[in-house]
């Protein structure tokens, strides 16, 4: 299987555009369509790429803010990505970059982009701080399972529909969740592969789906609910229909595909990446089918290093799995 960093590798057809291949071990769904964060992620290597090389004069490495809207379902395959100079300025520089497949555009974004190591100007301290504050984690105890407070999930739900989950090892609270609208993890690499700051964009949409809480008795991702059943319907043990009832059918399986995604990068994470990053996903709406996201993520020492928002539709899984409706060459979601 490809690494992420291979996975989400771009090569030059000329100074402003670039090509890629998304693989299907980083897909959702039987109809292999690439992981929104892992999308997004490659949207970060393509500007990283262009920054370092056709605009390598504006010293601006480092990506701050990302903004993209998903027009139409992504494949896996072969990826196109076009890149236009919207504005080149001393301090900051913003690119608008084209995901196009089969000649299709399917995801448009305004990426801003700077130099976080020569940053200057006002700094206060908001005392801004996580409510309610997660558990504290002893980072050296995770590996083995043996923090008291973290606890390896062994099975995610959903595995084989989500494939993209299974790329990286999460640590839930033993104790479960604060709130159902909300989930807290500790994540690193299966592999062992450290996260970057193109790593933040896959992180940033890899947490429980919040709408799974509400959907059975107990929560699902709670570590002490992992049952070696059918993975692909770990609820069926008790399932509460959205009207109270107990009809599993009131319940099918779900898809989440973003319709939009904004990244904020604070912090420039070190050039060798990190092993461990802390998320907390939390929404404040679920109504109609649609839903907010906040992520919030966090290294080691407690340091913010990104802020997302997304905006989701909460969908029925055959949509994932459906055929692609002629619309002008392309479909929307």
């Amino acid at each position: 299987m490809p690494s992420f960093a291979e996975a989400i590798a771009v090569r030059a057809i000329d100074p402003y555009t670039y090509s890629a291949n998304f693989p299907e071990q980083w897909c959702i769904g039987t109809g292999k369509l690439p992981h929104g964060g892992f999308v997004t992620s490659a949207f970060l290597n393509v500007v990283r790429t262009h920054f370092s090389t056709t605009l390598s004069k504006q010293n601006q490495p480092h990506t701050i803010t990302l903004h993209l809207e998903f027009l139409r379902r992504t494949s896996a395959g072969a990826a196109l990505f076009i890149v236009q100079d919207t504005k080149l300025g001393r301090q900051t520089s913003t690119v608008h970059v084209t995901l196009k497949q089969e000649d299709r555009e399917e995801v448009v974004g305004y990426i801003t982009n700077s130099n976080i190591h020569t940053e200057t100007g006002l700094t206060l301290s908001t005392k801004w701080d996580l409510h309610p504050l997660p558990y504290v984690a002893d980072l050296t105890k995770l590996k083995d399972n043996t923090d008291p407070n973290w606890a390896l999930q062994t099975k995610m739900p959903f595995a084989a529909f989500r494939k993209a989950s299974q790329n990286v090892t999460f640590y839930f609270p033993r104790q479960g969740q604060h709130l159902k609208s909300l989930a807290d993890e500790w994540i690193c690499f299966s592999n062992g592969e450290k996260f970057t700051n193109a790593s933040l964009g896959y992180v940033s949409d890899m947490w429980p789906q919040v709408v799974e809480a509400y959907r059975a008795e107990k929560d699902p991702y709670h570590v002490d609910n992992i049952q070696n059943k059918d993975d692909d319907h770990p609820f069926s043990q008790s399932v509460t229909s959205p009207e109270g009832g107990k009809n599993k059918d009131d319940w099918a399986r779900f898809w989440y595909p973003t319709l939009l995604l904004n990244l904020e990068i604070k912090k420039a994470l070190p050039a060798g990446g990190v092993e461990w990053l802390f998320a907390r996903v939390r929404a404040k709406q679920i109504r109609n089918g649609r839903m907010d996201l906040e992520c919030v993520i966090l290294d080691e020492g407690g340091d913010i290093v990104a802020l997302s928002h997304h905006v989701t539709l909460i969908l029925g899984a055959e949509r994932n799995m459906a055929e692609r409706r002629k619309e002008g060459g392309g479909s929307k979601i």
